[in-house]
């Protein structure tokens, strides 16, 4: 046995039954070790796919995503999708090839300092000399991503690491690195408070029915960041919607008028806490995000089995509140949000993966979550292009149908992974929302600069011939009418719907 076969042994050892990659020179090896497993390898026409793929996976699904690319061309086409998975704390395995060793450090065809280059966009990167090294930095890495998940890690395999036969393996004895010692004063916080709040974010995920639980038993009010929606459903009255930047009435009241706000697996950015209050609990794995005067270094089970909770009564305070936000425009033939409406009427049940732009912000406001990972976006970064491979990937992860809204601009980023779709027949229903210019760009242009719109006007393809020329099904409506009448349908992807929109701004956050 080769080091390669044993990386895929691990790799089947540990559950994973699915990556996402393209083979090349360099990483040949262990292309031939997977060949002979039962592990299902993805096919992506891009590396940058393949990476935002395992991104998808993971976010619909909880289970870790692996991506595998060859040297340099290959690996660094991982770069836009590590980073977009590194600021939001997805955790990827990803498997580069490289050359031999005694090319490091040269200007060897196809040889860079990738783990060099990858350190600022994963939470680590290695690069094993030996054999052993190798095992051992895999098995420690899959431990990591499950037990402490806070975004990419990344090993680079030379092609005569991959394909020794001298190694050895063994038990790694895991040591964790949380501090639980602010528990006590965060105790003493809690048991003052009148108005306690939950903010909770995706690395609270894992505790849904816990948190649940809690919440109903002793009336606690729940707010959430992006990533957190649908931990509590947001069709229950304690789930208060999201703060921060696009937050509802009810959960700005309520931040603002808590004494005491219990943040679980929150990253704490700027759309959600602009000021960091002082009577913040704030609970995360990563030490390095950790905020305010109560920070607890752990996961957010260990804090729950440590913390008591009382039973309050200010929910009646905060229902004097109202909820709604307006979104207007989705009566009118045919605004973006007016097509997002139609469409979350009829799928907002299913898993709805969105991209980056203006459809974001519509999608994001009319979505009401049930159930965590139900929302999928690119949050911190943003990069445009990933919406098509992240829907991929969760379809691979959860097998059910998925929904994509696709702006015209971001869609062509990453248009190439259509082959991707049809290949694998996935249950993929992709709206390509089509207004013909980079919408929010033009916005800004306009608002923030007094500019006439400048480089954003698109000439688009034919999407439904293009559609076809995948041997996909493909479909344009440019009424209101005619999609409600589409979305009658049962619709099986893979399938294109092109949805030809009206210009439209955004409510810009205040």
């Amino acid at each position: 046995m080769n080091v390669s076969e044993k990386i895929v042994e691990i790799l089947a050892e540990e559950g994973i039954c699915d990556v996402f990659g393209i083979p090349g020179e360099q990483i040949i090896p262990l292309y031939k070790a997977l060949s002979c497993s039962d592990i299902h390898h993805v096919l992506t026409r891009h590396e940058q796919a393949a990476a935002h793929a395992a991104d998808g996976y993971y976010r619909s699904t909880g289970k870790i995503g692996v991506c595998i690319s060859t040297a340099s061309p290959g690996a660094l086409n991982f770069t836009m999708a590590l980073a977009t998975a590194y600021k939001d704390n997805i955790p990827i395995l990803v498997l580069t090839g490289d050359n031999e060793l005694k090319y490091r450090g040269s200007d060897y065809f196809q040889t860079t300092p990738q783990v060099e280059i990858f350190k600022n966009i994963t939470r680590d990167s290695y690069n094993p000399l030996n054999g052993t090294e190798a095992v051992y930095v895999l098995r420690a890495s899959i431990f990591a991503l499950k037990n402490n998940p806070k975004g990419p890690i990344h090993i680079n395999l030379s092609k005569d690491v991959l394909q020794s036969t001298d190694f050895e393996d063994f038990d790694l004895c895991y040591l964790c690195e949380d501090d639980l010692s602010n528990i006590s004063k965060a105790q003493e916080l809690i048991d003052k408070s009148n108005k306690p709040l939950f903010i909770l974010g995706a690395g609270a995920r894992s505790q849904t029915e816990n948190i649940r639980r809690i919440a109903q038993k002793y009336c606690i009010p729940v707010t959430t960041t992006f990533h957190g929606k649908g931990i509590v459903s947001e069709r229950d009255d304690l789930n208060l919607g999201m703060v921060g930047t696009r937050g509802t009435p009810r959960a700005k009241y309520a931040f603002e008028n808590s004494d005491c706000i219990i943040a679980l697996g929150i990253k704490a950015s700027e759309r959600t806490l602009p000021e960091i209050p002082d009577n913040l609990i704030h609970v995360n794995i990563n030490k390095d995000i950790l905020i305010g005067d109560y920070p607890i270094h752990g996961k957010v089970e260990d804090f729950l089995l440590n913390i008591n909770f009382s039973k309050v009564n200010w929910l009646d305070e905060i229902f004097e509140i109202g909820n709604e936000i307006i979104v207007g425009g989705i009566d009118q033939d045919l605004k973006p949000q007016a097509a997002i409406y139609e469409i979350l009427n009829r799928f907002g049940d299913n898993i709805i993966v969105s991209d980056a732009g203006s459809h974001t912000t519509w999608t994001t406001l009319l979505k009401k979550s049930t159930k965590p990972g139900q929302l999928l976006f690119s949050g911190g970064l943003a990069p445009m292009g990933y919406g098509l491979p992240a829907a991929i990937g969760a379809s691979i992860a959860s097998g059910e149908k998925i929904i994509l809204i696709n702006g015209d601009g971001d869609f062509q980023m990453n248009i190439q992974e259509l082959a991707t779709l049809k290949e694998n027949n996935l249950d993929v229903i992709v709206f390509i929302l089509n207004n013909s210019e980079f919408g929010i760009i033009r916005q800004w242009e306009e608002s923030l600069y007094g500019m006439n719109p400048y480089q954003v006007n698109l000439q688009n393809p034919d999407f439904v011939k293009l559609a076809a020329s995948y041997g996909i099904d493909g479909v344009r409506v440019d009424n209101l009418d005619d999609l409600r009448l589409l979305l009658e349908n049962n619709l099986v992807g893979p399938i294109i719907v092109e949805v030809v929109v009206d210009s439209e701004d955004v409510p810009l956050p205040k």
